[in-house]
């Protein structure tokens, strides 16, 4: 077993997720703002800091995604690489420096962030971190997401992960089929499925270690401003026809991304995905919003108040890892 196939196994292990706190100063901003808090270098700090020392780090949460500055910071003398290793998760960083109009499109995106990647990805080992993420967008309607698109991008996630696994390192290639829209699941079944198909063809051809890479896809779900309404069992019957079909069973673990989900709902689909699985992929969760939003929320009334943020985001940690174990129910939750 190489060391990349650990640290991923590591991060995907039973009852673990990955915890997103990636979000750019200025989606932090927009976060604090909403919640009413400065958002400033100590807030942000100070937030992202609570959850890194929580209890529920230790028994849900198997890798951290850190921003650049976040990596880069300190706790009480600790680094904050140190503090989210004390609790045996792993750390990690976004790499990507975003999503930018394609050229000759004004509607679709090209992920950025290639040029100097190799230097910066030997910065960021010596800071600590062990695993690295990419993303990369795709929107659904009668026209996209197009070919050039759906290559471009998965030619530029493979030449990510190459790099990343040179330095010693496991990417998470995260290639996103945005919620946005009114296409049915069926569209978002067929669309899915291309991307991800591609973005494997793409990691095969450049010789990425497929057993040191972890998959962050969406779920297939309907539009946001789509009619359509589908249960629980049918996202989870066409994610998992989705994945099965498009993944290659060398990959150890696909971790989803909400996606513009609620807490509920991310949770629920998740559990309902992990109890239908019959196939060897772990299957846990990536989530950002899905895990921060209620601890953000509690957090406002009182940025001193550590230790009831804590509480609140613990119950949405184990709630997450009852769900990647298929374990959860909502009475529990609600409880």
């Amino acid at each position: 077993m190489s060391e990349l196939n650990k640290t991923a196994l590591k991060i995907v292990s039973s009852g673990k997720g990955v915890l997103a706190t990636d979000e750019s100063t200025g989606t932090m901003t927009k976060r604090l703002e909403s919640v009413m808090v400065q958002s400033n270098e100590e807030n942000r700090l100070k937030f992202r800091s609570i959850l890194f020392s929580s209890k529920s780090m230790n028994n849900c949460i198997g890798g951290v995604i850190l921003y650049d500055e976040t990596i880069k910071q300190k706790c009480n003398k600790e680094t904050i690489p140190e503090l989210i290793s004390k609790s045996g998760a792993v750390p990690g960083i976004k790499v990507d420096t975003g999503a930018k109009e394609l050229a000759r499109s004004k509607e679709e995106k090209i992920t950025e962030g290639l040029d100097g990647l190799r230097e910066r990805l030997k910065n960021y080992y010596k800071l600590g971190a062990r695993f690295t993420k990419w993303r990369a967008v795709y929107s659904i309607s009668d026209k996209y997401p197009s070919k050039l698109a759906v290559n471009v991008n998965a030619h530029a996630l493979a030449r990510y992960a190459s790099l990343v696994q040179e330095a010693g390192m496991v990417p998470i290639v995260e290639p996103e089929v945005l919620m946005e829209g009114n296409h049915s699941a069926e569209d978002c079944f067929n669309k899915t499925s291309e991307v991800i198909k591609k973005c494997f063809d793409e990691l095969i051809f450049q010789k990425v270690d497929l057993k040191g890479l972890i998959l962050k896809p969406n779920m297939v779900l309907p539009g946001s401003k789509s009619n359509q309404k589908i249960s629980s069992d049918e996202i989870s019957e066409l994610t998992l026809k989705c994945l099965i079909n498009s993944v290659p069973s060398e990959v150890p673990g696909i971790a989803f991304l909400s996606g513009g989900q609620s807490e509920l709902e991310a949770t629920k689909n998740l559990n309902t995905i992990n109890k239908h699985n019959k196939s060897k992929f772990k299957m846990t969760f990536s989530y950002g919003r899905a895990l921060q939003q209620s601890a953000l929320k509690h957090w406002s009334n009182n940025i001193d108040d550590a230790e009831g943020t804590q509480k609140v985001f613990n119950h949405r940690a184990n709630m997450c890892s009852l769900a990647s174990m298929g374990k959860w129910t909502e009475e529990v939750d609600r409880a």
